[in-house]
């Protein structure tokens, strides 16, 4: 069993480390809320006084955190997890952020005679929980391979996607046609209401048909077709509009430094910055169809 660090206890990090110490590695853990670093001692891992302690004797290092300015501030500068950790560890990042970011840690770790790989997740806390997520993986092919025993814990589904950064990039991809999609579904459903169509009956028919996606087979978000999803339980977040709305906001930003054409990715964006301003950024992101139905606040 490998020696493992773990940094970022939050809603996905937590289940993911608690899957590490089910299977039997030796899990360090540090995160700022005693409440989530309480829980994994608990379960059997130790706890860490600061976060550079965290690589003390760890094999691997995972990160689950916010945003690109906290794995910056992390991994870099005199107190980073690069400086303070010994030649040849391999530190995976898991957390969501921008492409940039992204490369220039994986840079500084291989200049400092690291291993280390951007490898963000898709399943939402359902899928850390059951250790079935799906993790798209950037940087160099002996970090990703030396990397996959660690990911085949916490996931189902592994996939190399090339470069340092092409975790990333996959990632925004991916849930750009997510947030894209779902509003797609939700306008149909909405519409369908209103021309005297109920639910199941659209659903019935449009899940064999040519309008069949995942947003609607398996996240329905009308209540009723699918008792699984979100829409049964008042819109209780498993993936939450706040969340799809900074994954939009990461595709649009690099979209423009690409200079590539976006406008449904960008409409998507405007429609869930309405959820945010709207107070309504807590609901899981299927939410959105109250938006839409004019519901919001009711």
């Amino acid at each position: 069993m490998a020696a493992i660090g773990f940094i970022g206890l939050g809603n996905m990090g937590g289940p993911m480390a608690l899957n590490l110490v089910k299977a039997g590695h030796k899990l360090t853990v540090f995160d700022l809320s005693k409440d989530a670093v309480a829980k994994l001692v608990e379960a059997g891992a130790s706890a860490a006084s600061t976060a550079a302690d965290v690589v003390k004797g760890s094999e691997f290092v995972v990160t689950m955190l916010p945003a690109g300015a906290h794995v910056k501030s992390v991994y870099l500068g005199e107190d980073g997890l690069l400086a303070a950790a010994g030649k040849g560890t391999l530190f995976i990042d898991s957390s969501t952020i921008d492409v940039p970011s992204a490369r220039e840690v994986i840079a500084a770790a291989e200049e400092a005679g690291m291993l280390m790989v951007d490898a963000p997740v898709s399943g939402g806390v359902g899928g850390a929980e059951a250790g079935t997520l799906t993790f798209m993986v950037g940087g160099e092919a002996l970090a990703f391979e030396k990397a996959k025993p660690v990911l085949d814990v916490m996931g189902k589904n592994i996939f190399h996607a090339g470069q340092a950064g092409n975790g990333q990039v996959a990632k925004v991809c991916n849930n750009m046609i997510l947030g894209i999609s779902m509003i797609g579904v939700c306008e149909a459903f909405n519409l369908g209401e209103k021309l005297g169509l109920d639910a199941q009956t659209l659903f019935d028919i449009s899940s064999t048909a040519s309008g069949q996606c995942w947003s609607m087979t398996s996240y329905c978000p009308v209540p009723g077709p699918v008792p699984a999803a979100p829409s049964n339980r008042n819109y209780q977040p498993g993936f939450s509009a706040g969340m799809m709305l900074k994954d939009l906001r990461l595709a649009q930003e690099a979209a423009t430094g690409v200079r590539a054409a976006t406008p449904l990715g960008g409409a998507a964006e405007q429609l869930y910055t309405l959820m945010e301003a709207a107070g309504a950024d807590s609901l899981d992101f299927s939410g959105i169809i109250r938006l839409i139905q004019g519901k919001l606040g009711k």
